[in-house]
């Protein structure tokens, strides 16, 4: 009996601007008789991506839920999960991720579940290096860097913008930094699809070579406090701490060996995927379910936990005990201590200076007020501008302007007809320390 062929997936990242929308649009549009399945993941929570992906036949899959390298890893196993019911439908899967990702994470997904182990294998990772900005990417952030690091395929693009020196140059710096990745030059993303697919590349053992501790999973919490409670009704009480609200899932009939707290953290993983039940001070606290926690009065905040029978429960929460300095009582006031607690310690962290700011608006804009605007805004923050794109409705213009944007670069084109579809305008900035009042005020000002 023959066992069922893993889907071969493809993880494409590379860092803001480097063009891998681009280059996704070309595999979708190219005749190459392959049935791919596409998820897509952006950082912030508006995504335009798949609206800046032409109209094909594949199947596209949308994350926006932040970055899919920590906080959306059961994200990514869900919608994986959700593919494996249209399986016929599809024979490759390309990930691409947020510019901002760390690709290691990314990968970790397929071999820490074992859903996901048996139904996928990984392919490769093709990371797109924009030659005419490696510079201001590689060394201001970890993120590029292990981009660079775990690739098998280095995609050097927009090679028309520097010279062949320069060229040369920016290879010996890659192959210093990553001497097993196979280095591809390339002009607006301009690749065969045999350059993402099919590249048997990936090898474990190497990885692990390189990075010992590749199979160390992250998750979205950082501490689990085991407790054994008696069937009756406790307070969770908080203090003032580092977030105005807190993430948290209680597990129930939770053992406290370090087997069964890694097997309820891949559980909870995926809990965390869902959207959380907002809860606010003097709340129940149901069992299982993804919760937030809201913590912006001052003092002390409680909420309630009701335990229909005798068990051990575990508190997954998204910070420390200390932060929160975190307490257990009975009614009576009795504080209970933890029979194990365990601190789960991510392995990156993101600069908390960049974010995105997303801006929504109907209506037309005036073409030459938005260029002035623009051309104003990149002057004065176009260094913390990594990324821009989105798309614009021009006064008296049948068709959607599509957007595109890196440091101080700019340019935008026109893009399908609008027809029957509302006219809007929908923009995404990523950048360090952005005023989003300010940027808001001053597109609004564009507005007819």
């Amino acid at each position: 009996m023959n066992m069922p062929q893993k889907v071969p997936v493809t993880i494409l990242t590379g860092f803001l601007g480097s063009g891998k929308t681009t280059l996704l649009n070309r595999i979708l549009s190219e005749e190459h008789g392959k049935r791919i399945a596409v998820i897509e993941n952006e950082y912030g929570e508006v995504g335009i991506d798949q609206a800046l992906v032409i109209d094909a036949d594949e199947e596209i899959f949308e994350m926006s839920n932040g970055c899919i390298c920590c906080t959306v890893r059961g994200d990514l196993i869900r919608v994986l999960s959700n593919l494996m019911k249209r399986r016929d439908k599809f024979d490759y899967v390309l990930v691409e991720t947020t510019g901002l990702a760390d690709p290691g994470p990314v990968a970790q997904t397929f071999f820490m579940d074992d859903e996901i182990r048996e139904e996928f294998a990984l392919d490769g990772i093709v990371t797109l290096i924009d030659a005419a900005h490696i510079d201001q990417q590689l060394g201001r952030s970890d993120e590029s860097t292990e981009q660079v690091a775990f690739a098998d395929v280095l995609v050097l693009n927009k090679t028309d913008l520097v010279s062949d020196e320069t060229i040369d140059d920016i290879e010996v710096r890659l192959k210093d930094m990553n001497r097993m990745a196979r280095v591809v030059r390339s002009k607006q993303a301009d690749v065969s699809v045999d350059t993402v697919l099919n590249l048997d590349a990936f090898n474990l053992d190497d990885v692990l070579e390189r990075k010992p501790t590749f199979l160390e999973p992250e998750y979205p919490f950082e501490w689990t406090g085991v407790y054994s409670l008696k069937a009756g009704r406790y307070e969770l009480s908080l203090a003032e701490g580092p977030d105005p609200e807190m993430s948290l899932v209680v597990a129930g009939d939770q053992a406290s060996d370090d087997a069964a707290l890694r097997e309820g953290a891949e559980w909870c993983v995926r809990r965390y995927a869902e959207p959380p039940q907002h809860l606010q001070p003097n709340d129940d606290i149901p069992l299982w379910d993804h919760v937030n926690l809201h913590l912006e009065a001052s003092g002390r905040k409680s909420f309630f936990l009701v335990v229909e029978e005798d068990q051990d429960v575990g508190l997954y929460t998204q910070h420390t005990a200390e932060e929160f300095d975190i307490e257990l009582k009975t009614e009576d006031g009795t504080v209970i201590s933890p029979n194990a607690e365990r601190t789960w310690v991510a392995q990156h962290e993101h600069d908390d200076e960049v974010g995105s700011i997303a801006i929504e608006a109907d209506g037309d804009v005036d073409a030459d007020k938005l260029n002035d605007w623009i051309g104003e805004l990149l002057r004065e923050r176009g260094v913390d501008i990594f990324r821009m794109k989105g798309f614009i409705s021009i006064a008296d213009e049948p068709r959607r302007f599509v957007f595109q944007g890196v440091h101080m670069l700019f340019d935008s084109q026109p893009d399908r007809p609008w027809g029957n579809t509302p006219r809007r305008n929908q923009l995404v900035f990523i950048g360090r320390n952005l005023d989003e009042t300010s940027m808001r005020e001053g597109f609004e000002a564009c507005l007819i």
